[in-house]
């Protein structure tokens, strides 16, 4: 047997009426399919833990987190080979703490919103993979890092610390917050995930097909920089606001890697010394984009490749040819827009 336990917040408003019904009725559906547990509501949230046999708790688990009643469905934890029910004389015992006022529950009460508040602040601090891999009731610490390959994008504030220098601690907040959400928004919605935030730049990763995207990503990156510096008041730091990107795509290794003190989920690897070294590069082929080889091969979409010549890369034997594209948001800038880069 099987047993999962989960939170969830509610899509509107409902009715004590309409919570007991909905404990009346899940009660009555889960003694045909033999399944037992408890649903807790509180606070616009409901806490649920369900078991029976794996296959049966599979099928409910996936058609409850198709219920628009609520969403941000949340698997807390998933327990595998139960032998024994914690709930065998309830199909679906139904308890509202909104309205009950026994002093014994209140405490219950707060540890669920305890629970729920230190989940959302984890997700502002977690990578979306971890998370994934939570809502899939795995402990992320028992992940095994495995070789794959991905397509890996560095990003970094141009002529950051020139900028820095000049501007006060508000206003170097407000550039590196302002980058980062442009950065975040656009590459999550492109198919990728930020990796890590170092200094003022980024690494982000996706999928090895997606190296199309990753070229989205950064002009359309590029382009929201572009609209922020034009917006921005003429003594706004945000004036100078520009980014220079590296793009690889090959072998890397993910998960979790640490010490006992501290874990990261993370990727090394070939392809990710590569962009780093390539993003280094722009400065000095005074482009905003530079990709390797391997990336403009696995590129499907009917871009115009441009060859910025050969050199030599760090930890590469020999020279690589290293490319960008034919795109005014990457292309003609004077030289000195990278002047003092960090």
């Amino acid at each position: 047997m099987k047993r999962i336990v989960y939170i969830s917040k509610l899509t509107t408003p409902i009715s004590s009426d309409e919570i007991e019904s909905i404990g009346t009725v899940s009660s009555r559906n889960n003694s045909r399919i033999d399944i037992t547990g408890t649903l807790i509501f509180f606070d616009k949230m409901f806490f649920q833990i369900i078991e029976g046999d794996d296959e049966v708790v599979d099928k409910l688990y996936e058609k409850i987190g198709k219920d628009k009643r609520h969403h941000d469905v949340l698997r807390l934890k998933t327990e595998y080979d139960i032998k024994e029910r914690l709930f065998p004389q309830w199909h679906m015992k139904t308890i509202n703490l909104d309205n009950n006022v026994d002093d014994l529950l209140r405490p219950i009460k707060i540890l669920l919103q305890s629970v729920v508040e230190s989940h959302s602040i984890v997700e502002r601090y977690t990578q979306p993979t971890i998370l994934k891999i939570l809502n899939e009731g795995i402990n992320p610490l028992t992940v095994k890092p495995v070789p794959l390959k991905r397509v890996i994008l560095f990003a970094d504030i141009i002529s950051y610390t020139a900028i820095s220098e000049k501007t006060t601690l508000d206003e170097t907040l407000l550039i590196l917050n302002t980058y980062f959400e442009v950065c975040s928004r656009i590459i999550l919605k492109n198919g990728g995930e930020v990796n890590k935030f170092m200094g003022d730049g980024l690494m982000a990763y996706f999928n090895e097909h997606q190296a199309d995207n990753s070229i989205h990503s950064c002009l359309e990156i590029l382009k929201e920089l572009k609209d922020i510096r034009k917006n921005a008041d003429k003594n706004s730091p945000l004036k100078f606001l520009n980014s220079s990107f590296g793009l690889a795509r090959g072998d890397v290794i993910e998960g979790n890697m640490g010490s006992k003190y501290k874990t990261d989920y993370t990727i090394i690897g070939d392809a990710v010394n590569v962009s780093s070294r390539l993003e280094g590069l722009a400065r000095e082929v005074k482009c905003l984009l530079v990709l390797s080889e391997s990336l403009q091969q696995g590129t499907k979409e009917p871009w115009i490749f441009r060859s910025l010549g050969e050199y030599s890369l760090k930890g590469k034997q020999g020279l690589s040819e290293v490319f960008s594209i034919d795109h005014e948001l990457v292309n003609g800038h004077k030289g000195d827009i990278f002047d003092n880069q960090s």
